[in-house]
Order: structure tokens, then sequence, then C-alpha cells
């Protein structure tokens, strides 16, 4: 993969970078989380500057008031919300909504929701999990929320999708279904955009590491076959759970860089015996192992971000940023946590954020031990 960043992509990093660090500050973060309310800390007025600087329209076309750039470009939006654990749902709206509708979106659809996207006016996110019984499973393939054909020609949607990000925040879904025909037959799969709003839909809080997620339950929910994006349902979600997980690892790569940078800098001043416990060599090795997780984190997520960007086959690289992202983040927030002693645990102190981020993330994405049953099947399936 190519490493360096374009003049655009640079700048976009740049700008990024300076927004986030300027207004998500400790001290804001921490106002916010005071002053939040049942559907998590949202900050609207960072929310409002990355829409005026045109980073959340970054990726969309510039017909809809986007800027044209590329996935890599929304990443470095993402890996500087992920380096603050800023409190604004930008992976949840760039990539699981916007980008998603851009890409498959028809012209009615692009027009009528991307310039809001862009704006920041509306929050979109996708929902890609759902609740059979007391358990969470993924709906990419085969969803269990059902969309019966109506004799209007519409669509009507049953089912309970859980663990859907930023769902107490968003005004529409995207929401995977099982197609049935007026027989009742099964006639394959879509991905339908749902208004929050609209009847039918309730939304009920459910807790995550970080921030709040949602159970939305659709119960009897009409929508229009004009509200069904473009192309097979299956492969919708799965272009989604692709560029929404390699999303993820860059944000889980930011989380690390700065938790690791808040290891290193307290290490450097907190003193026993008239030294600094950086100069001790089982905190030096633990560091240094932490640094190495999370260059394998970032290396290994900005190399599925890159493929996907670039339109390669990505499977096997998605799924090794999934498994580092998994196994090696945990790693790293913990060896900060432990070498801050107690301050690691203080919620006064910034490290909380960045080992809360890094557990939800760890949540959504899945155990490791799913990432090497498809790295193990990818390398089973080449020929010797």
């Amino acid at each position: 993969m190519d490493f360096s960043y374009s003049e655009e992509q640079e700048a976009v990093r740049e700008l990024s970078v300076r927004i986030f660090t300027d207004q998500a500050t400790h001290e804001r973060l921490k106002e916010l989380e005071a002053d939040a309310d049942e559907h998590g800390p949202f900050d609207r007025q960072l929310w409002g500057e990355l829409a005026g600087a045109g980073l959340l329209g970054i990726a969309l076309g510039e017909d809809v008031g986007g800027s044209g750039l590329d996935f890599v470009a929304a990443c470095l939006v993402v890996e500087a919300a992920g380096r603050t654990a800023a409190h604004v749902p930008v992976v949840e709206h760039l990539v699981y909504g916007a980008a998603a509708i851009d890409r498959f979106g028809t012209p009615e659809q692009r027009a009528l929701l991307l310039p809001g996207a862009a704006a920041g006016t509306t929050v979109l996110t996708a929902a890609l999990a759902e609740a059979a019984g007391d358990v969470v499973v993924p709906a990419v393939t085969a969803p269990l929320t059902t969309a019966a054909l109506t004799p209007d020609g519409g669509w009507r949607l049953n089912g309970t999708k859980a663990c859907v990000p930023a769902g107490l925040l968003a005004d529409f879904v995207l929401v995977p279904a099982s197609l049935r025909d007026a027989e009742g037959q099964p006639a394959g799969s879509a991905v339908f955009v749902v208004a929050t709003d609209a009847t039918g839909v309730r939304r009920t809080a459910q807790q995550g590491a970080a921030r709040p997620e949602a159970i939305i339950e659709l119960d009897g929910v009409e929508v229009a076959d004009g509200d069904r994006l473009g192309g097979d349902g299956a492969a919708v979600a799965t272009w989604i759970a692709e560029h929404a997980t390699a999303a993820l690892c860059i944000e889980e790569g930011g989380a690390c860089a700065s938790a690791l940078t808040l290891a290193a800098e307290y290490t450097k001043t907190r003193e026993q015996f008239g030294k600094p416990i950086a100069t001790f060599q089982a905190v030096g090795q633990r560091v240094a192992d932490a640094y190495v997780d999370a260059e394998a984190v970032r290396l290994t997520a900005w190399q599925a971000a890159w493929r996907l960007s670039a339109g390669l086959p990505a499977t096997a690289e998605v799924a090794m940023a999934k498994f580092w992202a998994a196994d090696g983040g945990q790693r790293v927030v913990h060896a900060a946590a432990h070498v801050h002693g107690g301050v690691g645990v203080d919620r006064d102190y910034p490290l909380h954020r960045f080992f809360l981020l890094t557990e939800q993330i760890e949540l959504t994405l899945g155990g490791a031990t799913e990432s090497l049953l498809v790295l193990g099947g990818l390398l089973a399936s080449e020929p010797a």
C-alpha cells in the first residue's frame, strides 16, 4: 500500500486534527458527559464545526454538497475523532450511513438525504445486528427483519435491530431486511432507508461501554419502494460492514495512539526512588510492547482502508485489521492503565475514555477468534 497522503488528504488530516484538538478538550468532554441525557453526550458545537469545515461531506459527491474525496479522507476524520474520544458519531454518520447512500442510493435518495448529511442537519446510521431472543446476531447475509410486499407496491417492515450505533441520535437508519413477496415467499433481501420518527418505529436505549446504542423495534413500518437502496441487499450490507469495520479499526488506532501518548508522558514525569518510572526496565518493556501493538492496529487498519478506497479486494485485510483491533487494542489500553497505577482508573483523568472507547469498538467488531477463523479459511482456500 501507499503510506503517503495526497495534498488534499494531508489538508484533511491537518484540518481534522486542529478542529478536534481545539474543540474536544478534556474539560469540554467532562462538561458534555455531566450534561448528557438518555441519548448520551453529543457535541453539537463540534458537529457544527465539522460541517462548516466540509468534513461531514468530505467523501460525498460534489453534486450533493460534498468534496468528492475518497474513503481514506473520511478515515482521516475518523482517526482524529478517535484520538480525542470526541462525542460525535463520525463513523456512524460518514460510513454506516452517508457513504452507503452515496454509493447505492437512487438520485432521489441522494438529493433528499445527502445535502443534509454534509451540512450536519441530518444524522445517519445503519442497523446491521438483530435481536434473536436474548442473542444479538449479525444481519448481513440473512436478516431476520422482514419486508413484506404490500398491495400498493410498498413494503411493511417487522423486526428488532440491536446495538444500533448512534441509533438514538439518528434521523434515518439503513435497515437490511429479508424480502417476502405477495404470497409470503422469500424474494431476496434489500436495504431500506427508514426515518426514525416513522409510525411503528420504537427506539430504546442500550448502554454501551463508552456511549449509548439503541434497540430499534419495527412494527409494521410502512416504506415505499423508493426507500429501497439499489443493488442486492446482502451485497449492500456486506459493503457497509466492510467499510464500517475498517473505519472502526481506524478509530481504535487513534484511541490507542492517545492512550500510549498519555502513558509515555506520565511515566516520564512520575518518579519513584528519585527516578522517572520510564527508566525502570519493566515499565519500559510494557510501554514498548504497547507501542508495537498500537502500530499493528494502525497499520493493518490503514491497509484495509486504503484497499477499500482503491476498490481492491480487502476481505483478508479487513479481517486482519479486525483481529488486531480486537486483540492488540485491549493490550494497549490495559498497559496504559497499568503504568498509570491508580491514576489510570480515575474518571477525572482522560485515559478512561480511550479505555472505554476501545472496549466498545472491540465488542462491536467481535472477538479476535472470529477474525482468525476468517483468515484461516482464506488461507486454506488458496491453491497450494
